[in-house]
């Protein structure tokens, strides 16, 4: 009995030792040719003028480069040094810089918001005086997908800080108070307040001297105002009449503490390695940022989110918890975040268990060529084979482009019946006039030279002309091509007809979130 127990345990121990090994022969960390020739791929398969991409493994960056253009009006390289828009990717900074008050004993995670603001309010009372911080970071507030974004996107609207604060109160809950992850970004501008009325300094000041230089940081900046040397950074990119074109930067300072900081790789490369290290920096990990109790309630599950278990990850779970995406992917825990502006879109990804974190910023709108060199990246750490991501994605994009087409061009079509049908003469005099919104203030709707218009009085970039489409509802076709959010007007009227009010809705299910024309409701008043 005794031979055969050695015999059970020397069998248990060889295959013990045997399948790290088997897991060895499986993982190839993907070379450096290989990011390269995935990236020129990717570059080219999704129509990307410039892309950066950074792989930090075991506390080093071992793989800092930038591929093609950043800017198609100069035909400047992208290189490791060249500054993105990290957009909300810059949530987790003002969730570090809320923890770091957190250690200092300033707040607490739970403090309810109306102790630091006691301005803020939302539509439901007691909501409004339940609200904490951490409910800021969460995305559980019961607001709707993007809700009041209208007053910071696109840019170039009148809204201060204070004027989004107070006007969040007339935005309508549409799920219960902490049921529902709906993504938001005007409660993050929130918790930037939160943070300068306790720290005494803006968000700005505080990311900037009590996070981003003691990380050596040095490139990056809060804001794109603030950068020291824009010489070496990229200009956003986005289809304009289905032609790629260099844009403007499009962003609202207000919005910072949600989405205002620009970096790149090699600093980027620092902020994740010091959060694979639980908030511990430096040569030796000699100093620390924020505690290992505020790093694990980050990283900890506060707002639970769909899974969909298929392959090849085999997915458990899915949350948001301060400021991070949490996932398990093939039994790694996943921590994430993605980030986007007009023109640019980011991601950075960590996989702590193995110390491997993953940057990859690109100057064009499509989430799917970020996606496509992460995922193969990280495959190729976990041991994943078999998924030719660049090919399942551009099908996924050409799928959702050809809906989104189809859609466009029976609005389109419907336009030209109407138009056709009334000799050119369709009968806009019932829908013009002025209507008002209790937090996005005054539209008009007029006519000039012939034609109808739409336009925003408070957010100047959103003018089009109007078209008939159907019985009560309208088209705007907004003037800047690269907004790519054309929306339905849709009219309320009396009994005999006129116009008591309109809602709106954008056409293309495509159309960035931030365009929440659904959260409108316009009455006329003169």
């Amino acid at each position: 009995m005794k031979m055969i127990l050695q015999k059970a345990l020397a069998l248990i121990l060889c295959a013990m030792i045997q399948m790290p090994l088997l897991q060895a022969q499986k993982i190839k960390p993907i070379s450096e040719k290989q990011i390269d020739s995935l990236t020129e791929l990717v570059l080219k398969t999704f129509d990307v003028p410039g892309i950066a991409v950074g792989v930090v493994k075991d506390g080093k960056l071992i793989h800092a480069k930038g591929y093609g253009i950043a800017n198609l009006r100069t035909g400047a390289k992208v290189d490791a040094n060249t500054l993105f828009g990290i957009a909300s990717n810059s949530k987790a900074f003002t969730t570090a810089a809320l923890g770091m008050l957190v250690d200092e004993g300033k707040i607490k995670w739970d403090d309810k918001v109306i102790q630091y603001i006691p301005d803020f309010q939302l539509y439901n009372p007691y909501v409004s005086n339940e609200f904490t911080i951490r409910d800021l970071l969460t995305h559980r507030s019961g607001l709707g997908l993007g809700a009041g974004d209208l007053m910071m996107w696109p840019n170039g609207s009148d809204f201060t800080k204070n004027d989004i604060i107070h006007n969040l109160r007339y935005l309508k809950q549409v799920s219960g108070f902490r049921t529902k992850y709906d993504y938001d970004n005007n409660l993050y501008i929130v918790a930037g307040e939160v943070i300068a009325k306790v720290a005494g300094m803006s968000w700005e000041d505080f990311v900037e001297q009590k996070i981003m230089k003691p990380l050596e940081m040095n490139a990056t900046a809060a804001s794109v105002s603030r950068l020291k040397d824009k010489s070496n950074s990229i200009i956003p990119h986005a289809p304009v009449n289905g032609k790629l074109e260099a844009i403007d930067i499009y962003w609202s300072e207000t919005a910072n503490a949600a989405g205002g900081i620009w970096s790149n790789i090699t600093d980027i490369s620092k902020w994740i390695t010091m959060q694979m290290n639980h908030g511990k920096y430096g040569d030796r990990l000699q100093n620390t940022l924020f505690s290992e109790t505020v790093h694990e309630e980050m990283w900890t599950s506060q707002t639970i989110q769909p899974v969909f278990t298929s392959a090849p990850y085999n997915s458990h779970f899915a949350a948001y918890g301060l400021g991070w995406g949490l996932n398990d992917i093939k039994g790694y825990k996943q921590v994430s975040h993605t980030g986007g502006l007009a023109g640019i879109v980011t991601q950075v990804m960590m996989f702590p268990e193995i110390k491997l974190g993953i940057i990859v910023f690109t100057n064009q709108q499509v989430g799917a060529a970020f996606s496509a060199i992460s995922a193969t990246i990280k495959d190729s750490y976990i041991g994943v084979t078999g998924y030719d991501w660049v090919k399942i994605l551009h099908d996924r994009v050409i799928a959702n482009e050809t809906n989104a087409n189809k859609m466009s061009n029976e609005v389109a079509k419907n336009i030209e019946e109407k138009i056709k049908a009334t000799l050119g003469h369709y009968n806009m005099a019932p829908f013009l006039g002025a209507y008002k919104d209790d937090w996005f203030g005054e539209i008009n709707i007029t006519t000039k030279e012939g034609k109808t218009w739409f336009q925003s009085k408070r957010s100047p970039r959103l003018i089009g002309e109007v078209f008939p489409y159907n019985n009560n509802t309208l088209i705007v076709k907004w003037n800047d091509r690269s907004l790519d959010a054309d929306a339905f007007l849709i009219f309320n009227t009396d009994d005999a007809g006129k116009p008591l009010g309109l809602k709106m809705k954008a056409i293309s299910p495509l159309t960035d979130f931030s365009f929440d024309f659904q959260d409108l409701d316009l009455k006329k008043y003169k």
